[in-house]
């Protein structure tokens, strides 16, 4: 079986050799493991070395400069022809007559000759701790290459330089906060990548950054830098690595799976090659047999190292829809149309949804039940903004690519007003930037079907109208309202099932429905909390009489945020999409829209909002 070839390589292939652009930015995935050779002697092998092996051609001389280490080329012959070049570009003279110079001047001259030989090699000494001089260095080597002596270019070959960790080297950052050497480093490679000889030469400088945000902004927002992502390993790609693994194994060691290897593929989307190894060698170590759990578990592990436990969280709720009381009217809603959509491929997905209503009513119980109901990876973004500087967009760029990696996922979001900041002038530029990739993912066909948002919320009118528009999660708006009709009788018989033997009589059913007008969810949840912990203090059976739990009702008295509830109730009416959503009474009424608006007025008068 043949290495993969990875349509990264194709797309920076033609840029470079289009000419397109000489500064070119590899990002992504550059830390993991790509596949080289045939079927003989294949293996896999860190981003630069790959990039090594496919550019080791005739006419192409190249050069690595890694952080910590040397610069260096890809072979000897590569090297002196890059060393005879330079020398001939600051002596005037080829090798050949530079070491016949060296041998008959003397005097000045000797000296001159030597300093201008040792000045290269001190050089390339020097760079192995000193990023600014390599960077001089290798600029230098730029210069060098395109100068012409009688016509003839000093190295024939083309020059393509790979900088290894350039987000260190160039560091984003307020200028005013970097040191001198930082600047030093940013002001060469303005001036390098700016020269428009170097536009328009031959020579190639490539950066290997994980986020081209994490380069520094005079860098990164130059016109000439174009960017090549490297996209997360694909299932082609991770069931090549698996064959690849098993074949590599002596004797009986072999990874042993609860199915095919394709199903092992599938369920580790999301994973790192590095991290699919580490998988299958902790497996082979243990003699165990890698079940569907333990791989699930990897992803998890892994996903949550690349983005943070405060920024994401697996959830897998254990309550369904039939554990939800009330709601009648919405659960069917989420069985036959929004359930069966979510689950949907194609064009006839939807890419997520919002939910609106008051604090209280239930939106994130009710829809943790529809998350189980699915039946599929369930990430919950709890925070995606950094107070480190430039670091959000580095999250969301990690989060990008675990969701494109992943074959379906439910994204979670609850509280997304305050997640989800605008997008107008008034707007931070990070919040405009993470608004605005939100919005765009959302709608991206490459992850319709596959990835569906759910954006919870109270205060629906603050979302980004962006957000609330058809395409995005505008496809549907669904409110969450307070229990009416046979739902409050449901309510009311399951607050006293814990504390009654016997199901409530038509007359206790009225007079509890007096002492709870209003209540939403959390306010029936919460008295069947007391009820049970009066009941549990009065020791005996736990069971309470009907004057006792109309009196621990009386005791209650509901917050002052009934306007502020009524707002958000109002909002989340005028914004929703779906009339069958609507409560039956004001289903068919047009009119009734501009009295909510009236309202609404009326309480945003009162400092209401």
């Amino acid at each position: 079986m043949k290495a993969p070839i990875y349509s990264f390589l194709k797309e920076a292939g033609r840029v470079v050799n289009s000419g397109q652009s000489r500064t070119l930015a590899l990002t992504g995935n550059i830390h993991d493991l790509f596949g080289v050779g045939d079927e003989d002697r294949e293996d896999y092998v860190p981003l630069v070395d790959y990039l090594a092996a496919h550019w080791n051609l005739s006419g192409i001389v190249l050069a690595v400069y890694e952080l910590n280490g040397p610069i260096r080329f890809n072979s000897p012959e590569d090297q002196k022809k890059m060393r005879d070049a330079w020398l001939q570009w600051r002596s005037g003279y080829d090798g050949q007559e530079l070491t016949i110079r060296q041998l008959t001047a003397w005097g000045q001259t000797a000296k001159e000759l030597n300093r201008i030989v040792d000045t290269y090699d001190d050089s390339l000494r020097q760079a192995l701790n000193n990023p600014t001089l390599a960077l001089e260095l290798m600029r230098q080597m730029c210069l060098c290459s395109r100068s012409r002596i009688g016509g003839r270019p000093l190295l024939a070959e083309r020059l393509i330089i790979l900088v290894e960790g350039a987000d260190m080297i160039l560091p984003e950052a307020p200028i005013t906060s970097l040191n001198d050497v930082d600047r030093q480093r940013i002001g060469i490679c303005h001036d390098w990548f700016s020269d428009p000889g170097f536009v328009n030469g031959e020579d190639t400088v490539l950066l290997l950054a994980e986020s081209r945000s994490q380069l520094h902004h005079r860098i990164s927002n130059l016109p000439q830098l174009l960017e090549v992502e490297i996209p997360a390993p694909d299932l082609e790609s991770r069931k090549h690595f698996i064959s690849w693994f098993n074949r590599t194994q002596t004797g009986d060691r072999k990874i042993r799976l609860w199915s095919s290897q394709h199903a092992l593929a599938a369920f580790t989307a999301g994973l790192s090659l590095h991290a699919l190894m580490q998988l299958l060698k902790g497996a082979l170590h243990e003699n165990k047999t890698l079940t569907q759990e333990l791989v699930i578990d990897k992803v998890k592990e892994y996903i949550q190292s690349q983005l943070g436990e405060d920024v994401v969280e697996f959830k897998k709720p254990q309550h369904a829809l039939k554990n939800i009381v009330g709601f009648s009217g919405l659960k069917s809603f989420l069985r036959t149309e929004l359930i069966p959509r979510l689950n949907a491929e194609g064009e006839e997905a939807l890419s997520g949804a919002a939910i609106a209503g008051p604090i209280g009513s239930g939106k994130t119980y009710i829809f943790e039940a529809v998350a189980t109901e699915l039946n599929t990876i369930v990430l919950v973004i709890k925070n995606i903004r950094s107070q480190w500087f430039g670091q959000t967009d580095v999250l969301f760029e990690r989060l990008r690519r675990v969701l494109i990696a992943l074959s379906k996922a439910l994204i979670f979001m609850d509280e997304a007003d305050t997640q989800l900041g605008g997008v107008g002038a008034d707007a931070h530029p990070t919040e405009r930037r993470l608004t605005g990739r939100i919005q765009a993912m959302m709608s991206d066909p490459i992850l319709r079907g596959r990835i569906a948002w759910l954006l919870l919320t109270a205060r629906i009118h603050l979302l980004s109208p962006d957000l609330r528009r058809p395409g995005r999660a505008g496809d549907l708006i669904i409110p969450v309202l307070d229990p009416e009709g046979e739902d409050i009788d449901e309510f009311l018989h399951w607050v006293v099932a814990p504390v009654r033997e016997k199901k409530l009589a038509a007359k206790q059913l009225e007079a509890l429905k007096k002492a709870t007008a209003n209540r939403s969810a959390a306010g029936y949840a919460s008295l069947r909390s007391e009820l049970k912990a009066k009941a549990k203090a009065k020791g005996g059976e736990g069971r309470l009489d009907f004057p006792e739990i109309l009196a621990i009702i009386a005791d209650h008295v509901p917050p002052a945020i009934a306007k502020t509830r009524r707002y958000q109730t109002l909002q989340a009416l005028i914004n929703c999409t779906r009339r069958s959503l609507l409560p039956p009474a004001v289903r068919n009424n047009d009119e009734i829209r501009e009295q909510w608006e009236q309202e609404l007025r009326r309480l945003e008068s009162q400092g209401i909002s």
